[in-house]
């Protein structure tokens, strides 16, 4: 049972809130018509997905020659993307994961959302490495099936193989996870159907509820499960960025061959997946009109954290920087002047200024609780963090150990396309689950609406 808490603490719900108004306001996007902006959002999201989709399969059509990939930079464009989607993956699970295990009320608001975020930004993640190959009709050869084909064979030891089971074990987790939470929520959805005489909607609840019947050990059985899956989810966070990170600094090539990488990987993963997450509920809360679930004092939380995982980002900048100095290895310390003065500069530039400097306005608290101002700097985060991955693989494959086979890269048309539509399919998919999913766990919401409603805190 939930306890009063202090009266200092700001209330997690807003308004003279009922269990019945709580169940009635979350059910609402799910049960009624999708309002204006709701519309809206979703039509210019649709068109970039479709512009993406029309792009993917003229490149499957054609060849990854549509790109603008050369003999020096043979990775670029799509594992940049590839790994800002994995990055963005992470900290779906991870806050939902954590705050549970650290009992941590305010992740209600958040959690049902962030956990579907990691499912759409793994699969958008996933659409990389497959288009990537340039024959996607061969993408089963990754993995471990037997085969017709002679003595062909995985190769265990190739790090982009170890993707392959670390993305997928933390897909499949992070997919349980979320299903499950949604489970009595369904139920509470297939019971308010039945009570309104709609029968399809009342039988497809149905069976997505699992026959759900609220009853004590039904309860009993939810809590102890959610508890293991966040314990299962917690160490996976950090086990597939690592690996993510393998993939460089297995190699020989300056600027990829350092230990630093996993943790630096992990924490500009979960730094981030946290900006895309403040990004995903400052819309929604106005599209499905849950401005009262999720309050500025939720956004503020979130910038705090934003604020400590950019200053993380930031030591690891300057780590690497001190790291490539003090090694002596002379290819090693031209990759990272190479990176701030070179061709390329405007890139380091944009990474650092949107990664380190831009956080650290929120240290000033008119800043941190104003909505509009967080929007934007989260989307400056998002920008941030994509350069980061493209400052470390495009500007460290430009200049190898040959002068002569230094090239530029540029992206192509075909390029930009995929990635925007890749971020039209990862909105389309949010959208849609919004209207679909309760984008709150209503059974949550009111275990905290007599500890922390706002009626209740007077």
């Amino acid at each position: 049972m939930a306890s009063q808490e202090a009266w200092i603490r700001e209330p997690l719900i807003l308004g003279e809130k009922t269990y019945h108004d709580i169940s009635n306001d979350i059910a609402k996007p799910v049960e009624g018509r999708a309002n204006k902006q709701w519309w809206i959002v979703f039509t210019i999201a649709l068109i970039t997905m479709l512009w993406g989709v029309g792009c993917i399969m003229y490149t499957i059509g054609v060849g990854i020659g549509t790109w603008g990939l050369n003999k020096t930079v043979g990775w670029a464009w799509d594992i940049t993307n590839f790994v800002w989607w994995v990055g963005i993956g992470h900290a779906g699970t991870l806050i939902s994961a954590v705050l549970l295990l650290f009992r941590q009320k305010w992740r209600m608001a958040i959690n049902r959302s962030a956990e579907a975020m990691t499912i759409f930004a793994v699969i958008c993640a996933a659409l990389f490495p497959g288009i990537h190959m340039g024959r996607i009709w061969m993408a089963y050869w990754v993995l471990p099936l037997p085969n017709q084909f002679g003595s062909l064979w995985i190769n265990f030891n190739s790090p982009l193989l170890w993707d392959v089971f670390a993305i997928s074990t933390y897909f499949s987790v992070s997919l349980v996870f979320w299903y499950i939470g949604l489970i009595p929520d369904f139920a509470t959805i297939r019971d308010r159907m039945a009570r309104a005489s709609r029968p399809i909607y009342h039988t497809i609840y149905a069976i997505m509820s699992f026959g759900w019947s609220g009853n004590a050990r039904a309860w009993h059985r939810f809590e102890e499960i959610s508890l293991v899956l966040a314990g299962l989810a917690t160490p996976l966070v950090l086990s597939v960025h690592t690996i993510v990170s393998m993939d460089f600094a297995t190699s020989v090539i300056p600027g990829w061959h350092t230990t630093i990488f996993p943790p630096y990987f992990v924490a500009g993963a979960i730094f981030s997946g946290f900006a895309m997450v403040q990004t995903l509920l400052l819309v929604m809360r106005k599209v499905v009109n849950l401005e009262e679930y999720i309050t500025v004092n939720h956004v503020e939380l979130m910038n705090k954290i934003i604020m400590l995982t950019g200053s993380i980002v930031g030591v690891a900048y300057i780590t690497e920087l001190f790291m490539s100095w003090y090694s002596g290895v002379e290819y090693e310390q031209y990759a990272f002047i190479n990176r701030a003065t070179g061709p390329y500069w405007w890139a380091y530039a944009s990474m650092m200024s949107c990664n380190v400097i831009s956080p650290q306005v929120f240290w000033f608290k008119g800043l941190r609780r104003n909505i509009w101002f967080s929007f934007i700097l989260s989307i400056f985060v998002n920008i941030g963090m994509w350069f980061e991955r493209f400052v470390i693989i495009v500007t460290s494959l430009h200049r190898d150990y040959l002068p002569s086979s230094w090239s530029m890269f540029y992206p192509s048309w075909v390029d930009i396309g995929i990635f925007i539509g890749t971020l039209g399919i990862f909105f389309t998919l949010f959208l849609l689950y919004a209207r679909t999913f309760p984008a709150l766990p209503i059974a949550e919401v009111k275990s905290i609406l007599k500890s922390s409603g706002a009626q209740y805190k007077k």
